[in-house]
């Protein structure tokens, strides 16, 4: 953003950027809900949850992170939603702070996050935008291989792309986002073909791969990406929404 933008024109372009946000940045932060919510060696079940009335072990903080923001995505009440996520966030950070040198913990508090930031508004989003790709990074230190984590960062960068030049600028110049200008669509390639590579069968590496190839003009690519997430097992929770929204995206595909 050039430095000789005065303060009235910023405030016009930070109102602009804001009624534009639920379409980009909002995306960034939604972003977090198509990631598988299981780790890659990990079977959570509410069951294994429900045991314990307050998770105080790591392996029950960050499973209980990702029931809670699971059992979220599909509340329809904002205020029981807000709730859900906001305790997926503090049991994850809770993990994180027991047992930083493992990628589950790291990976649940992106995923957390993601979906906290729902309810804030630009700056804040900005922000924790910032954590979830910090956050998925650190993940990825530990365990370079986690498809989670590589999902996340694969999804991050597309939608940082999926932003208007100016939104990407606003961010950057006046919302504490300079590392918006890190992403590149061939990050969002790599991450997610990846993690297509390591999980060939999970529908929702499948889904965001043809996402990306669209995006980029990949079209035959994308055309095959949707076809194989649709004939993927259902694995998640989520996974009948993802399959139908790759029919819906595949039928309107040119």
């Amino acid at each position: 953003m050039p430095t000789y933008i005065t303060i009235p024109i910023a405030a016009r372009l930070l109102r602009w950027t804001r009624r534009r946000w639920s379409g980009g940045l909002l995306g960034l932060v939604a972003l977090i809900a198509t990631a598988p919510y299981r780790g890659a060696h990990a079977q959570m079940t509410a069951a294994s949850v429900a045991k314990s009335a307050e998770p105080s072990t790591y392996a029950e903080l960050w499973q209980a992170a990702a029931l809670a923001v699971d059992q979220g995505e599909f509340e329809k009440n904002e205020a029981v939603r807000s709730a859900l996520y906001a305790k997926a966030t503090s049991y994850a950070r809770r993990a994180v702070a027991l047992n930083a040198m493992d990628a589950e913990g790291h990976f649940h508090l992106s995923r957390a996050l993601g979906r906290t930031a729902l309810a804030l508004g630009p700056r804040e989003r900005v922000k924790y935008g910032i954590e979830v790709r910090d956050e998925a990074l650190a993940a990825l230190k530990l365990a370079p291989r986690h498809p989670g984590a590589l999902h996340v960062l694969g999804v991050w960068n597309a939608e940082i792309m999926r932003l208007s030049g100016i939104s990407r600028a606003v961010a950057k110049a006046f919302l504490g986002g300079q590392v918006f200008g890190t992403a590149s669509w061939s990050e969002a390639v790599r991450y997610l073909e990846l993690a297509v590579e390591i999980e060939p069968t999970r529908l929702v590496h499948r889904l965001d791969v043809a996402r990306i190839y669209r995006d980029t003009n990949r079209t035959n690519d994308a055309r095959a990406a949707y076809r194989a997430a649709i004939a993927s097992p259902a694995s998640d929770p989520n996974d009948a929404v993802y399959r139908q929204q790759a029919v819906d995206e595949l039928r309107k595909l040119r």
